[in-house]
């Protein structure tokens, strides 16, 4: 599987985009955040100077501090799913911070699919009011880039994709290999096929860009993803 660089070099001059691993790039030093290997993203307008965090978990200051080391600031967080190793809150006794200390530094919204606001309530420490509630297909923008939201339930109610200049970022619905558990609350295993069963049809030329570094590459085009990856021939028959 091919594994592009981090975007910084992006052949859009523009078009501003980073992947962020935990325990690596940001929480250097965090045993959970090196044993989770949350990805962290970062999708920007060079232009405008504008940037949004996808799932800013375990150092909030350290990534708004990446992202303005490179020209940035962080104007808002697109949010994949409620889960602590991805907005913050408690997993497994250990407390992990997110979305709510992000916003002790900076001042902006929280994009969540409309059914995830109750849960991200609940489990990051925000109230509803710093969340902005999406239905699949809204198109936030970030300076000229546009990205598409994309509701892809199943591990969790309100789980969704990014789409993005030929990218998807995919949270824990799809990894390159393997998918999300819908063994959890909120989980729903039929609702996880139906949404695999959509992203089967993405172009075969997108890159994936999953929610943990679960391989050994952390980016494939979806061509490789679906020839690869268990769950197009074992749970879609494809």
């Amino acid at each position: 599987m091919g594994e592009p660089n981090d975007g910084r070099n992006d052949g859009d001059d523009r078009f501003y985009f980073r992947q962020l691993l935990s325990g690596r790039d940001f929480a250097v030093g965090d045993q959970m955040a090196a044993q989770m290997v949350n990805f962290v993203y970062a999708i920007g307008d060079r232009a405008t100077g504008e940037c949004l965090l996808v799932d800013p978990a375990y150092d909030p200051a350290g990534l708004v501090e990446t992202v303005e080391a490179d020209g940035l600031r962080v104007t808002g967080v697109l949010a994949s799913h409620y889960h602590a190793d991805h907005i913050g809150g408690s997993i497994m006794g250990y407390d992990i911070a997110g979305i709510a200390g992000l916003l002790e530094h900076v001042s902006c919204p929280i994009h969540v699919q409309r059914d995830e606001v109750p849960w991200v309530v609940r489990s990051a420490g925000v109230t509803e009011d710093v969340l902005v509630g999406h239905d699949s297909g809204d198109v936030v923008t970030v300076g000229d880039v546009e990205i598409t939201l994309v509701h892809t339930p199943g591990h969790t109610p309100g789980s969704q994709c990014f789409e993005v200049g030929g990218k998807l970022v995919s949270g824990d619905t799809l990894f390159l290999d393997g998918c999300g558990r819908t063994d959890l609350p909120g989980s729903d295993h039929a609702q996880m096929i139906e949404s695999l069963k959509q992203l089967a049809k993405v172009d075969d030329d997108v890159i994936l860009y999953p929610g943990h570094r679960y391989s050994l590459a952390s980016s494939a085009t979806m061509g490789a993803v679906k020839q690869s990856n268990y769950v197009f021939d074992q749970l879609l028959g494809s």
